[in-house]
């Protein structure tokens, strides 16, 4: 790595949520201040390159933070699209998130997401109403583990 690159943490202005972590040059950082959109620089294919350039989901830039030593920035923005190459909306998706997608993708013998999703969208949404039902009587009068049990169910399906 070169050494005039500089971490850039990117996080959504609004939701504090980590979007990604990309690298800033000297001139990346000069572009990303003068057009308030997000540049980088790409160490894979070794050039500058603006967010969002071919897949349309820019980041606008509302806030640039250095950190104590100089060596990293915090971009705050306002993403127009998902910010991760997958479409997720953060390169920091959940490894629930990742399993469930690649169970979809692949659909294994003997996956439950793989089956649910072979059966189609009016499976899973059979499942989120049974899931739902199940909530509200564990929520009339079950014991609070029963409750979260059934909640973390219906989230999962949902």
């Amino acid at each position: 790595m070169p050494p005039d690159l500089r971490a850039a943490i990117v996080q959504d202005a609004e939701t504090n949520r980590v979007l990604m972590l990309a690298w800033l040059d000297d001139e990346a950082l000069r572009l990303t201040r003068e057009t308030g959109e997000a540049h980088f620089f790409s160490r894979s294919r070794g050039q500058l390159w603006r967010k969002g350039e071919t897949s349309g989901n820019t980041l606008a830039v509302e806030e640039l933070r250095d950190d104590c030593d100089g060596d990293a920035i915090l971009l705050r923005v306002r993403p127009d699209g998902p910010v991760c190459h997958t479409g997720a909306v953060s390169c920091f998706a959940p490894w629930l998130w990742r399993r469930i997608a690649e169970r979809a993708a692949t659909q294994p013998e003997g996956s439950y997401v793989g089956a649910l999703v072979a059966a189609g969208p009016a499976a899973a949404a059979r499942k989120v109403g049974e899931e739902g039902v199940e909530v509200a009587l564990a929520g009339a009068g079950e014991s609070d583990e029963r409750l979260v049990s059934e909640l973390a169910d219906l989230w999962f399906h949902s």
